[in-house]
């Protein structure tokens, strides 16, 4: 089967290429080679390379950076996905979306479901729906998968920010009245796998069998917690002399130029009953993550 992934120097791209390039032949494209943000460049790269399946882990990831970059943001998460899959309707492939739980307000206290109303409370959030809304209205078998404070060892992210500031600060506050779900990249990367090989017959996709169950499926960690209690989960796998102290702050005192969800819990119950995915419990994808077992 030919993949063509984009986002491959992405966190969850980057284990999505560490998993599928054993199996299958990958087209992993750089920037320069596919850049998600020129709609001549998508259209060329899909048709010469013609693709059974396309995974679209490229993304624009900068939450406050969006806010000004509003273009840039929905040309990359809005308009790119719709292409991509304009493209892969046209030559009969299937298409795998990563999208966000900023795609919600955060009103709800109880974890949100793939029928929720939807309401991005920023450009972020917002560019990200527009790009769900064009794969839904593309006509092509299609996955989007809602994953959720993405961590890992590479790239930019909360995990190696709060190592990087242990060794830097005594103390650190940390906001305590935003509530998601932790969730390991190497999570959504390894349910994305078990759903290609689900919807693949003899090493080639089933597109009867893609079509029946397209669709939006949260894919995150199980459980819920607050970035205070994340934090401290990360920080008592330091030595205890190098542990710091956590001070928990209310997001008020932490303004940021792109508002946040305060409550972006995601439940999993759909892509479970549909694929069988068991999710992680996120203190043990964290205990896999820094431990290695």
């Amino acid at each position: 089967m030919r993949i063509l992934l984009t986002g491959s120097q992405g966190q969850i791209g980057g284990e999505l290429f560490n998993l599928l390039s054993p199996q299958y032949e990958v087209i992993s494209p750089d920037k320069k080679s596919l850049d998600l943000s020129n709609p001549d460049s998508i259209t060329a790269f899909v048709r010469e390379n013609e693709p059974e399946l396309i995974i679209n882990a490229g993304a624009y990831t900068a939450v406050d950076l969006a806010e000004e970059e509003k273009e840039l943001a929905t040309a990359i998460n809005g308009a790119a996905p719709s292409i991509l899959a304009k493209e892969a309707k046209k030559i009969g492939a299937g298409i795998i979306h990563f999208s966000t739980d900023y795609v919600f307000d955060g009103s709800k206290q109880t974890p949100y479901t793939e029928e929720d109303q939807t309401n991005p409370i920023n450009h972020y959030g917002a560019s990200k729906l527009a790009g769900e809304i064009g794969l839904q209205k593309s006509g092509a078998a299609h996955i989007i998968l809602r994953t959720s404070w993405i961590y890992g060892k590479t790239r930019n992210n909360f995990f190696l920010t709060m190592q990087k500031l242990a060794k830097e600060r005594r103390e650190i506050k940390v906001v305590d009245d935003q509530t998601g779900c932790p969730t390991w990249c190497s999570v959504p990367a390894r349910g994305a796998v078990d759903i290609v090989k689900a919807l693949s017959v003899n090493g080639r996709i089933d597109t009867d069998r893609f079509r029946e169950v397209s669709g939006v499926y949260n894919l995150v960690c199980d459980g819920a917690a607050t970035w205070y209690e994340f934090a401290e989960a990360i920080v008592n796998y330091m030595p205890e002399g190098d542990r710091p102290i956590l001070t928990p702050i209310a997001s008020s005192d932490f303004p940021t130029p792109a508002k946040r969800p305060a409550y972006s819990v995601l439940s999993c119950a759909k892509i479970e009953k549909i694929f069988g995915i068991k999710m992680d419990k996120w203190p043990d994808a964290l205990e896999e993550l820094v431990t290695g077992h």
